[in-house]
């Protein structure tokens, strides 16, 4: 075997590819983790996470170093590489890296999330993380008392919304249309809560601020191109994800949105001995902890792989044999 060779090879470095990397390691199965361009997943570009367990709060970019020092020290191979090929339909599975090296793994661990869909504004970009956010599950508890604004028309934004009025005194919901995409469930509880003004026929042109934080939203009427201002506090935008997997299309199965897909209760994916972790097959939860528990159980099904592809080689070792002795 070359020196690029593991028995688990993780593409990915969040919460996912990290926990996988460490449980396989715990396992004695020398994993190697190609980090990618932003060692660390999504999480080191977010400020206060106050919703992992055993700590009241911990910024993001110091979360993920832990992570990333945990797999060090029990002995995970971490390379910086940004894989641009992969080859599944081979045994070893072959993934190619953007400088040019091969890498082989007996088994492959597909953690290379998801990213958030933006409006594309540059006053969005220089407040993220200061009142701009793309999940409420994370970033509503900052909220409490105050207004804030949702961006978006399908079921997440509606859900986000919802979920909002938990904390906050008042929120927007602004679509560029005057009907949602979100299914009627959804609507009919939109509807119901008092909390929840929508903005119809509207987009966001500008996010307002005073250099430190959030204070309102400029808003355009796609009909009629009239502006006005709203005051709020955080911005939330819900208009979808993009789960990173282009590398995969043609490989494996992936949905209509192109998130892979995972079998019932598993992390294995429609290809033998490669599993998925985290954002890239999860579309509903996207937390940082259930994409540490997939990591988790990616290892682990790893683990049984290779110990069922070693028993099966013995086995047939075993018959040749025998065979031959005949």
């Amino acid at each position: 075997m070359t020196a690029n060779h593991s028995k688990v090879l993780i593409i990915g470095s969040g919460p996912a590819g990290y926990t996988a990397a460490i449980y396989a390691a715990r396992a004695a199965l020398a994993p190697m983790v190609i980090e990618g361009m932003q060692p660390g997943g999504q999480l080191t570009i977010t400020t206060d996470v106050e919703n992992w367990p055993g700590d009241a709060s911990v910024m993001g970019p110091d979360l993920m170093m832990r992570m990333a020092e945990h797999a060090t020290n029990v002995g995970v191979l971490r390379v910086s590489d940004m894989i641009v090929e992969v080859d599944l339909s081979r045994r070893p599975f072959l993934a190619v890296g953007d400088s040019g090296t091969h890498y082989t793994g007996d088994t492959m661990v597909i953690a290379t999330g998801a990213s958030a869909r933006w409006l594309g504004l540059p006053s969005e970009t220089a407040y993220r993380g200061a009142g701009v956010s793309a999940c409420a599950t994370c970033d509503g508890f900052f909220y409490k008392g105050s207004v804030v604004a949702v961006v978006g028309g399908g079921n997440t934004a509606v859900e986000e919304a919802l979920y909002l009025t938990n904390f906050a005194e008042k929120v927007y919901l602004v679509h560029r249309r005057d009907t949602l995409r979100a299914d009627r469930t959804n609507q009919a509880r939109l509807a119901a809560n008092p909390k929840i003004e929508p903005i119809w026929n509207a987009e966001v042109a500008e996010v307002l601020g005073n250099g430190g934080v959030v204070t309102g939203i400029a808003i355009r009427n796609t009909r009629s191109g009239e502006m006005s201002n709203r005051d709020v506090a955080g911005l939330f935008v819900a208009i979808g994800h993009d789960p990173a997997t282009a590398l995969f299309k043609g490989q494996i199965h992936l949905d209509d949105e192109g998130y892979i897909r995972i079998a019932s209760g598993s992390t294995g994916t429609s290809v033998a001995g490669v599993f998925a972790a985290g954002d890239v097959q999860d579309k509903v939860f996207r937390q940082a902890i259930t994409s540490a528990g997939m990591g988790c159980m990616a290892a682990l099904e790893a683990e049984r792989y290779i110990a069922d592809l070693n028993a099966r080689t013995t086995a047939s070792s075993v018959t040749v044999e025998g065979n031959s002795l005949a």
